[in-house]
């Protein structure tokens, strides 16, 4: 993942102990495949990053980060009008974090410092005092709970093709039924690879793109309504149920937070 110009990670030597890029994209981007020698932490301010790593899909939901370990072979995209935070940490630091791809979270102590670094515009610690302060965000970042992934992938032939299509239309509402006929499969033979492969029923991996997704579109200014019909509810209720069940706050809450957030951070 690339810093700096925003289109991708500087391949120069990594930094003195930990460092942090803001990067912000207008426009969807996608990035070549990519391999750094320090670790690697992402976390969205505004719009939804996707890595991709070995079949696995990892898109942070709120309060969350995707967590790239040293010599991570990663795939990258984002959304329109994307700002997201990189801090690399050298390997020697990267002991306590997971030896994984994860999906790491963010909790107030994290998000405090993250805010506090970007509004003084600290890139690499100048003093002593920001030193111990970019330790203390490691150390809370290694303490956070962890999913190895948000949105994992399967390289299975009839799965896989379900899958990507999904990503590039997550409205699409057909049943794993009328999917299994789409790749000829059977239903209880694509239920069972997904338990297998991805450790969910079908029905909540869809749920999990979609909220990635109306994430993305809520914090690009999307109507709740819109949102809702483009990812295939058929009522704007029922997507608002779908999320106040995953987040705990309803569409227009989470997009009310998302602007204080945003505000901090600039």
């Amino acid at each position: 993942m690339t810093g700096g110009n925003g289109t991708g990670s500087d391949q120069t030597l990594p930094p003195e102990s930990i460092a942090m890029k803001i990067v912000q994209l207008a426009e969807v981007t996608s990035f070549p495949m990519d391999r750094h020698s320090w670790g690697q932490f992402v976390y969205s301010v505004a719009g939804v990053i996707e890595l991709t790593v070995k079949g696995s899909r990892y898109a942070a939901p709120p309060d969350f980060g995707v967590w790239l370990p040293p010599e991570t072979e990663h795939l990258a995209w984002a959304g329109h009008e994307t700002s997201y935070l990189l801090l690399d940490i050298e390997q020697r630091l990267c002991d306590r974090l997971p030896r994984k791809a994860s999906v790491l979270s963010v909790g107030p102590i994290a998000k405090a410092i993250l805010l506090d670094l970007k509004r003084r515009g600290i890139g690499e610690p100048g003093t002593a005092d920001d030193a111990r302060l970019m330790r203390v965000l490691v150390d809370q970042l290694s303490v956070g709970s962890h999913l190895e992934s948000f949105l994992p992938l399967s390289e299975d032939r009839a799965l896989k093709q379900v899958l990507e299509s999904l990503c590039q239309n997550p409205g699409d509402g057909r049943s794993l039924e009328e999917w299994a006929s789409h790749v000829h499969s059977t239903e209880r033979t694509l239920a069972r690879r997904c338990k297998r492969d991805l450790g969910m029923s079908f029905v909540k991996w869809r749920q999990r793109l979609r909220l990635s997704r109306a994430i993305a579109m809520l914090s690009d200014g999307l109507s709740v309504q819109t949102v809702g019909h483009k990812l295939g509810y058929s009522t704007t209720s029922a997507f608002i149920a779908m999320f106040q069940g995953a987040i705990g706050a309803t569409p227009n809450a989470f997009r009310g937070s998302l602007r204080e957030e945003d505000e901090g951070f600039r």
